[in-house]
Order: C-alpha cells, then sequence, then structure tokens
C-alpha cells in the first residue's frame, strides 16, 4: 500500500461523493478480519491505516496482568515495565505483528471493500435523487419489456411499469418517449427501486399542473379526481380568485390545455366540473353532461342521496355501462340513486309520504363510489344498454376526438 491508495481514495471521494474516512474505517474492519482468515490468529488486533503516508500497520492487543494465562491476550507485568515503566496492572499494549507479505493481502482487501462501498454509495445516491420525484410526474424513455413489466429508462435508472398501472388498450414500444407518475420509490438490498403508473389520477393532476400556471400557482385547485384510465376522467376544480373561472382556466383557448392533457393519455376523455360548497350543486356538476332537476338527501344516510333527471336524460345522467354516474360518486364521495322525472312525486315539505317510486331497473339499487363497470350494468341493465348509443357533449366535456379549432 502506499501513497497511489491516498489518491485513489481523494478520487473516490470527489467523483462519487464516498468519504475517505467512511472508506478507511471499513478497511481497516476489513483487514481485521483478513488478518485472522489467513493468519489463524485468535488474538485482539488492531489495524491502522496511515493517511500521510498509505502504509498499514497491523497491532496485537494485549492485557498487562500479574500472572498470564493466554500469550496472546495477556502480557506479564514485569514484561510491561521493560518496556515502559509506567505500565500498570490493566493497561493495554500495542504490539507490531505486520507480516512480511500483508501488502497483497491488503491490496486485496482494500480493493473488495472499496468496490462495495462505491455500489452503496451509488445506491444511495441514486436513491436519494428519485426519492424526491415520489408522488411527482417524469419523462422516460420505454427500453424492454418481459410477462411482468414494461422498464421504463429515467435517466440513472430503469423503473417498472406494472401492468396494473398501464393503461389498457395502450401500446408500448420500445424507445418511445412517455410520462410516467413515479408511484414508490424503495431502497431494497438489490438497490433502489423505481415503480410507475399511467394510471394513477394524480398523473392527471400532474399533468394539468404543468399545462395550466393557474393550478401551479394555487389560483384554481383540484379538488378531486375520479378516473377509469383510459377511457374517461372526471376533475373538480375550483378557484380562490372570484375574477378565475376554473373550468375555463382549465380548459384553455380553444381547448388548447386540456387538449394536451387528452394527447397525451391517448385520447384520454376530459370531463372537468366545478366545485361546490353546497352538495347538491357539486352532485349535479359532478353528472355534467347531463342536466339535473333535483337532488334529494336520504335522512338516514347523508352519503346517500336521489338524483332526478328527465326522462330524456336518463341514460345520458347513466352513461355508457353506467360510467358517467359511477364516476361521478367516485368524485362526490356520495352514492347515487338516479330516477327519471315522470318516476318521481314531488309533495310539499311536511306532507311527504312517499318521498319517490323507485324506477324500473333501479329496484333497491344504488351506484356507489366503489361501484365497478360490470355491477353499474347489472343495477340497470336496460338504461346502461341504451346509454351506449347516446352521445351529447358539452361545455366541459373534451373528447378525445375533438381538436381545438384554429
Amino acid at each position: 500500500m502506499s501513497k497511489e491508495m491516498l489518491g485513489a481514495l481523494d478520487a473516490l471521494e470527489q467523483e462519487k461523493g464516498v468519504k475517505k474516512e467512511i472508506v478507511i474505517e471499513a478497511l481497516e474492519a476489513a483487514l481485521v478480519s483478513a488478518y485472522k482468515r489467513n493468519y489463524g490468529q485468535a488474538q485482539n488486533v488492531e489495524v491502522e491505516f496511515d493517511q500521510k503516508k498509505g502504509n498499514i500497520h497491523v497491532y496485537a492487543v494485549k492485557e498487562v496482568t500479574d500472572e498470564v494465562f493466554d500469550s496472546r491476550l495477556e502480557v506479564s507485568y514485569q514484561d510491561a515495565l521493560e518496556i515502559n515503566k509506567a505500565y500498570e496492572v490493566g493497561d493495554t499494549i500495542r504490539f507490531e505483528v505486520t507480516p512480511k507479505d500483508f501488502g497483497r493481502i491488503a491490496a486485496q482487501t482494500a480493493k473488495q471493500v472499496i468496490m462495495q462501498r462505491v455500489r452503496e454509495a451509488e445506491r444511495s445516491i441514486i436513491y436519494n435523487e428519485y426519492s424526491q420525484y415520489e408522488n411527482e410526474i417524469m419523462q422516460g424513455i420505454v427500453e424492454r419489456r418481459d410477462n411482468k413489466f414494461i422498464y421504463v429508462n429515467l435517466g440513472k435508472i430503469e423503473a417498472v411499469l406494472s401492468k396494473q398501472d398501464q393503461i389498457p388498450n395502450e401500446v408500448y414500444n420500445a424507445h418511445d418517449r412517455i410520462k410516467v407518475y413515479v408511484s414508490k420509490v424503495e431502497n431494497t438490498t438489490k438497490g433502489p427501486q423505481v415503480f410507475v403508473s399511467r394510471t394513477h389520477p394524480d398523473l392527471v393532476k400532474r399533468l394539468f399542473e404543468q399545462e395550466v400556471p393557474e393550478i401551479y400557482d394555487g389560483t384554481v385547485e383540484i379538488v378531486s379526481i375520479a378516473r377509469e384510465a383510459g377511457d374517461r376522467t372526471k376533475m373538480a376544480v375550483r378557484s380562490t380568485d372570484p375574477n378565475v373561472d376554473p373550468v375555463g382556466t382549465c380548459v384553455g383557448p380553444k381547448g388548447q390545455r386540456v387538449q394536451l392533457v387528452v394527447n397525451e393519455l391517448h385520447g384520454e376523455n376530459m370531463d372537468i366540473v366545478k366545485w361546490e360548497e353546497d352538495p347538491s350543486d357539486y352532485i349535479a356538476n359532478a353528472l355534467n353532461p347531463a342536466e339535473v332537476i333535483a337532488v334529494q338527501f336520504n335522512d338516514g344516510n347523508e352519503h346517500t342521496c336521489t338524483v332526478i333527471v328527465p326522462d330524456y336524460q336518463l341514460s345520458l345522467a347513466i352513461g355508457k355501462k353506467g360510467q358517467n354516474a359511477r364516476l361521478a360518486a367516485k368524485l362526490t364521495g356520495y352514492k347515487i340513486d338516479i330516477k327519471p322525472e315522470s318516476e318521481v312525486e314531488f309533495v310539499d315539505g311536511d306532507d311527504s309520504e312517499d318521498e319517490s317510486a323507485v324506477v324500473e331497473g333501479f329496484e333497491e339499487e344504488t351506484i356507489t363510489p366503489e361501484t365497478t363497470t360490470e355491477e353499474t350494468v347489472a343495477v340497470a341493465p336496460e338504461t346502461a344498454e341504451v346509454a351506449e348509443d347516446i352521445e351529447q357533449p358539452a361545455e366541459t366535456v373534451v373528447d378525445s376526438e375533438e381538436q381545438p379549432q384554429e
């Protein structure tokens, strides 16, 4: 070992960020084990690294005793006085026992320790760098795929995109550039692991933050998002400035802002609605583009309501396969029962004996935030089937096929 080792340690600290003191401490501990293993010695030994010359010294540490039982661990009081008259019983003395060929073992050990510390430092640097991007959006390049994951290159690490985090019917080809949401960063024994998603609702939120400055600076706030990835998303927004229209701000001039988000998600439809403090107004907005006549809340459960719509709007309010009602329930957190106007008997205040008649197909069934597509169709099979053939655009609905007018 020589000054070349010191130069290597200095370069390691500058290039990899590994402190020289940490490497030296690990090196000394590893050399103690290497000495005992190669020379079959069981005594207490210490290894000292000379940071000025780069030399390594091995010392056997022995305790001063009146009577010696193990010469490898103890030294007699008389022998200690011959070395230095200041020694007393109980003191420890270091004897240098550096083998002549210890330099070769030290070089091999140093190489192993340094490589290990470099790997640990690189892992730590990568983890610290990417952990700050957790719950944020990043752009990556599709590298490869296997039966479980798609691997996305984020620069210094390959992130994994699982099947459940992939948008249905979206095709990922090698070298494609995609934006992903960093859902989790873990520091495993094999190194940092980054998990990304294309289906997470917050991906939509981050995309709008990039395209809408008013969202980024807090003028417009995204209150809630309900998403069925690859098909449709409902987003409720509100403004902290009464002079700013939150929906129009998100849509942008000629729909340019929201269209950029739609294009990034490969045609996913966006419904942007205004959040209202009044739950009935909020629920009515959430069912957009359907027209709502009234919202009645159940006395027994504050988060269950009955929504009355015109007969000709029933299928539109339910949506294709119940999607509109299902997303509205997720967006608002209310259980929603949709009924046509013709099946509801409106009565005044205290005279109400029968609030409403149950519409055929919705008998004692309610669409909840947890209702799935299959369950929604089972609730109202006839109206859901009819809804598939009905399309009615609204000002706050951006269809994937619509392009901004020039």
